[in-house]
């Protein structure tokens, strides 16, 4: 049986920085650990067809409002601007090369 791993991700208090950037190492490493197992259990055989996180875009969560971020992109809700998180970045890198990759955060995340 097929399996379909649907709106899988988490929530953090994910802000830009001074350079404009939203450093989500904790959601990279969230995923890291996420995808590597679900590829440890292809490796095992399980029938897994799809894998999608959650979500693309920061948005009103029923349990948060807009006070916590899911997506890989931050939203400014008042604008609608949008910016790519180091999330995205990672994410975009996986499914190109089917890997996951550990990079450190400069934290020592």
């Amino acid at each position: 049986m097929p399996i379909y791993i649907t709106e899988n991700g988490a929530a953090f208090d994910d802000y830009i920085d001074p350079n404009g950037h939203v450093l989500d190492f904790n959601r990279v490493s969230y995923l890291q650990e996420h995808i590597s197992a679900v590829h440890d259990a292809i490796d095992a055989g399980v029938n897994v067809q799809g894998y999608f996180v959650w979500s693309l875009l920061d948005n009103f969560e029923w349990a948060f409002g807009y006070s916590r971020r899911f997506g890989i992109v931050w939203v400014d809700f008042p604008t609608g601007a949008r910016l790519p998180k180091e999330s995205f970045r990672w994410y975009r890198e996986a499914i190109a090369s089917n890997t996951v990759q550990y990079a450190r955060s400069p934290g020592g995340h």
